[in-house]
C-alpha cells in the first residue's frame, strides 16, 4: 500500500448528505459524538478508507482477529437531513503535515462524489471550567452567527489541529461550506460528557430534539 484507497461496501442512496467527522482527538470528544450520531440515527457502514499514513499498529479484536487501522463511513437517510458520518481509528502523527493533507483531500474527494455540499467537524478543545459548552467555527460569518444564535460560542483567534481543522480550510477553498463544532474538555481521558454536548447541540442545531437518556 503505497497511497490511500477505499473499500465501498455498498452505494448509498442519499439526497444533499450532510458530512460529518468525528475522529480521535483532545478528549476523543469529536469521536464520542460521532458515535452517537451514528447510533441515534442507525446509520450503516458502507465504505472504509486505508491509508499508510495511519500509525503502524493493527487493532485485535475479541477473537483474535487483527485488522488495519482505518476510517470509516456511515450513511444515514434520515427525514430531515441525510448524513455521512466518518470516524476511525486514530490521525496521523502531527508531524506529519503532507499526511494530512492527503487524507484529507482524499476524504473531500469521496464525499463530494456522493454529492455533500456542508460539512461538520467535530472536536475538543482545552478548557477547564466550561464543562457543557459548544464552540463554533465556521467557513463564513454568516454561518458562525446562524450556529451562535442557536447557542455556540464563537472560537476566535485560535487554532483548530488536525483534520477537524484542516478538513474545514480545505472544504472551503473548494467552495465548499461548513462548521466545526468543539467541545469543552480538560482532555485528560476521553470526555463522553463533553462529547454528548457537542452531538446535542449538533441535533438540535439541525432541527432535532435529544433526550438525556440516549
Amino acid at each position: 500500500m503505497d497511497k490511500p484507497y477505499f473499500r465501498e461496501i455498498f452505494n448509498p442512496v442519499l439526497e444533499n448528505p450532510i458530512f460529518v467527522q468525528g475522529l480521535p482527538g483532545f478528549g476523543n470528544v469529536g469521536k464520542i459524538a460521532a458515535h452517537l450520531l451514528i447510533k441515534f440515527c442507525g446509520a450503516k457502514p458502507f465504505a472504509e478508507m486505508y491509508a499508510p499514513y495511519f500509525p503502524d499498529y493493527v487493532s485485535v479484536d475479541s477473537d483474535g482477529v487483527c485488522r488495519l487501522p482505518k476510517y470509516e463511513f456511515y450513511a444515514a437517510p434520515m427525514d430531515k437531513n441525510d448524513f455521512i458520518i466518518m470516524t476511525g481509528d486514530a490521525q496521523p502523527s502531527f508531524e506529519d503535515v503532507v499526511a494530512h493533507y492527503e487524507l484529507c483531500s482524499g476524504v473531500l474527494n469521496f464525499i463530494t462524489k456522493h454529492g455533500c455540499n456542508f460539512i461538520i467537524t467535530l472536536g475538543g478543545v482545552p478548557s477547564v471550567e466550561d464543562a457543557g459548552l459548544v464552540y463554533v467555527a465556521a467557513t463564513s460569518p454568516r454561518l458562525a452567527i446562524e450556529f451562535m444564535e442557536k447557542g455556540a460560542i464563537l472560537y476566535a483567534k485560535g487554532r483548530i489541529v488536525g483534520a477537524t481543522g484542516l478538513m474545514l480550510g480545505m472544504a472551503k477553498e473548494r467552495g465548499m461550506e461548513g462548521v466545526c463544532l468543539l467541545g469543552a474538555t480538560t482532555g485528560f481521558r476521553a470526555d463522553r460528557g463533553a462529547g454528548f454536548s457537542v452531538f446535542k447541540f449538533l441535533m438540535k442545531a439541525l432541527g432535532n430534539e435529544v433526550k438525556e437518556g440516549l
